[in-house]
């Protein structure tokens, strides 16, 4: 049963879909966010988006209106970047969206003899020949790397096709799996609590996405709060799959939920 109140020392919010939503701040989420940073809760943003870098990000809250620093924001590419560098990986091939190329700065594009294979979503740039590309390059043992696994997202067209199923294609025809440094990866969320100074069973999670937001988080131990918006559909909460702590109808009502009123 979802809880009517939820205790947490810090908390991370899922973008598209949670705080935002065809180009506009779903409302009410701005004044939510004060309330929680009032009541002395460190806030920080998580988002497996792959097409766009945090600049641009920064750039998006702040004309909503949103106060926010750059490294309170918590990508699938700087999660990807982290977790090459301390593997001491250094060649790399990247099937992710130019604007996030400077995400991977310091690593060597090599398409001939990579150490990882970086996956994102390329959305309409998918072509057979890419696929075939990365099928190609895997073949010599390198680490598979997929920046996240979600199976779709909401556009202002409707659900679109997200990263996910190129993934699973990929996974499919190497009989590899893939290696998810984003959410629901558990070490995306030990992460953004560590940027919190906080253990994750101290971090309230809020999202859209009920599997890679809430039952992620949870499974990383964390609470996990799934809002009404974006992607979220009625049927998410009758499949399979733990309950989340807590649903509210947007962003708007977290901090009521949080008890920072």
């Amino acid at each position: 049963m979802a809880r009517s109140r939820i205790d947490a020392r810090g908390v991370l919010l899922d973008l598209d879909g949670t705080v935002y939503e065809s180009g506009a701040a779903i409302p009410g989420a701005r004044e939510a966010i004060d309330a929680i940073r009032l009541a002395g809760l460190p806030v920080r943003f998580a988002t497996n988006t792959t097409r766009r870098p945090r600049r641009e990000l920064v750039d998006r809250l702040r004309g909503f209106g949103i106060d926010v620093e750059p490294e309170e924001i918590i990508t699938a590419p700087i999660a990807a970047a982290t977790w090459l560098a301390a593997r001491g990986v250094r060649r790399v091939a990247l099937h992710i969206a130019e604007a996030t190329l400077a995400e991977f700065g310091g690593f060597t594009i090599d398409d001939e003899r990579p150490d990882a294979v970086v996956i994102g979503d390329l959305g309409r740039d998918w072509t057979f020949d890419g696929l075939n590309r990365a099928f190609r390059q895997l073949q010599s043992g390198a680490h598979f790397v997929a920046m996240q696994k979600n199976r779709y997202w909401q556009t202002d067209g409707g659900l679109t096709l997200d990263a996910g199923p190129f993934v699973a294609a990929l996974e499919y025809a190497t009989g590899r799996d893939a290696i998810i440094v984003g959410k629901p990866s558990a070490a995306f969320f030990d992460g953004a609590a560590a940027s919190m100074r906080l253990p994750v069973t101290d971090v309230a999670v809020a999202g859209d996405d009920i599997n890679s937001d809430v039952r992620g988080a949870m499974a990383a131990g964390a609470r996990g709060v799934l809002v009404r918006t974006g992607k979220f559909r009625a049927a998410d909460l009758d499949g399979p799959g733990r309950s989340p702590d807590a649903v509210v109808d947007s962003l708007a009502d977290l901090s009521v939920l949080l008890g920072a009123t």
